[in-house]
């Protein structure tokens, strides 16, 4: 029982990190038969990085010619159970006909390579800062003989007249980065890896 519970909890943390941690998909490769004096597909996209085979099953002999193309190339004369085959570099349309049979002609469009999607970087968070209004001086008025001498009110003080700091609490907290859901799905992996050896660890040795 010791055992089936081990092997449990070992396939269930590589199945989730089958899911969550596979690696992204490599290039294709793609087939097409000569049959019958004719290219099986006719026409035929992959994308940038991808093979194409080209399988000979007649008794005549065949070859791949391109006619129009961003990059040339020409295969050898095929027997029949030969095969030849090309990767693309280049995106465009590849026409191309069998030299020996020029009836037999087809196409093969070669699109751009995906490029994955990423995600914005967040943006650092902006610093706020208190501006402190400029205090003139108050002007002075020339001095006059005929001036009585009322009482002067006392120019306002620095910490009456600086504005109060806004609070940057909000707007730190809004701009920090969101959590990678990549590092949550490994923690939950690995929780559960841990909960299933304390499982294991926890039951009697009979």
């Amino acid at each position: 029982m010791r055992r089936l519970t081990g092997f449990a909890c070992a396939a269930i943390f590589l199945i989730l990190q089958a899911i969550y941690l596979a690696p992204p998909s490599k290039a294709a490769t793609q087939q097409v038969m000569m049959q019958d004096y004719a290219y099986g597909p006719a026409s035929l996209t992959v994308r940038v990085g991808d093979t194409v085979t080209w399988m000979q099953h007649d008794q005549a002999p065949h070859d791949v010619v391109t006619t129009s193309a961003p990059v040339a190339f020409r295969s050898p004369q095929l027997s029949a159970g030969q095969s030849w085959s090309h990767t693309f570099t280049k995106p465009g349309t590849y026409s191309y006909y069998c030299s020996v049979h020029p009836d037999m002609r087809a196409s093969v469009t070669v699109l751009a390579a995906e490029t994955p999607t990423k995600q914005p970087a967040p943006a650092p968070p902006k610093q706020t800062t208190s501006a402190r209004p400029a205090t003139s001086a108050p002007a002075s008025a020339p001095p006059s003989s005929t001036a009585s001498s009322a009482p002067v009110a006392p120019a306002p003080s620095e910490t009456e007249t600086t504005a109060p700091a806004q609070p940057v609490t909000q707007q730190a907290a809004a701009s920090e980065p969101s959590l990678d859901p990549m590092l949550l799905v490994a923690g939950i992996v690995t929780a559960v890896a841990v909960l299933c050896l304390l499982l294991v660890a926890s039951r009697p040795a009979r």
